[in-house]
């Protein structure tokens, strides 16, 4: 296993809370800061370090996936649910099970798939203990409770057929990995355990698979990004400048890795903590999917 402490560039020094959920999507790298409700794109053919303000919620804001055919929507993993983003910033919901809990929670990380269906996980604010769940939206709108009892459900990641799922719950340290019927979306047998993290190697958060099909996964509490081969074997672990990095994503062409970091929970944060960081890397990645909408039926 290597180890090697590349130096990363600060492409943004946004003093973000919680930065969170790096996709490219076209030629523009997405991401937002989930307890400001925000998301922001950076352009390959604008100045990196001046991202541009999509929207701003008023709820929790976790990830986004674009919205096939759609041009300048979004589906939303945010506050208590899923929502269709407009491109004038309006929230248009489509459920928000995450009210129908016993303890306070809201939507975290999400992604789309290959065949187009959405998934986001859930947490409780406080982190009580098993009270996550995964959620997959199919392309008529539905949301579907897929996996209960998790805390931090986080970082869904897909291989390029979309028939495995790699997911996080980022308290208990375990990278999971679930086996997915690309044409139902349904789990075919349980989770597995893919990789076990122990004191003093920090906390799985935000993952990508890469062209090669190994998983990148951010390293929460340990100022480290991982690379794991598809049997569960780790390959390589980068160092990063700030303590809690919390997404990771590749550029599809260009061997860089962007890692999203938080403040959050830092004492005396330097200006790469709560940033977008770039490292080279030797492998790129893949251009993010898209929610490709039927007819979804907004619950108002």
């Amino acid at each position: 296993m290597a180890s090697t402490s590349v130096p990363a560039a600060v492409v943004v020094d946004g003093a973000y809370e919680l930065a969170e959920g790096g996709r490219w999507v076209d030629d523009r790298y997405v991401y937002v800061d989930i307890l400001s409700g925000r998301l922001f794109e950076l352009r390959d053919d604008t100045d990196p370090s001046a991202p541009r303000q999509l929207a701003w919620l008023d709820v929790p804001l976790g990830a986004v996936a674009p919205v096939g055919d759609r041009p300048g929507a979004w589906i939303a993993a945010a506050g208590t649910g899923i929502a269709l983003l407009t491109p004038d910033g309006a929230l248009e919901w489509l459920d928000r099970p995450e009210d129908r809990t016993p303890v306070p929670s809201r939507m975290n990380d999400g992604v789309a798939d290959p065949a187009g269906r959405f998934w986001a996980g859930s947490m409780a604010y406080d982190g009580t203990h098993g009270a996550g769940s995964l959620y997959r939206t199919d392309p008529d709108g539905t949301v579907v409770r897929v996996l209960d009892g998790l805390t931090i459900a986080n970082g869904p990641a897909f291989t390029a057929d979309g028939a495995i799922m790699y997911l996080a719950d980022t308290a208990a340290g375990t990278i999971l990995r679930c086996r997915v019927d690309p044409v139902s979306g349904e789990l075919s047998g349980g989770p597995e355990t893919f990789a076990q993290l122990h004191d003093g190697e920090g906390s799985p958060d935000g993952m990508t698979v890469d062209a090669e099909g190994c998983l990148w996964a951010a390293m929460w509490g340990a100022g480290a990004v991982r690379r794991y081969h598809p049997d569960g074997s780790l390959l390589h672990t980068v160092t990063v400048p700030a303590p809690h990095p919390t997404s990771v994503c590749l550029h599809p062409i260009d061997n860089r890795l962007y890692v999203t970091t938080a403040r959050y929970g830092v004492k005396s944060p330097t200006a790469a903590s709560g940033a977008v960081l770039s490292i080279p890397v030797p492998v790129p990645g893949t251009a993010g999917c898209t929610w490709r909408a039927g007819r979804p039926v907004p619950k108002g």
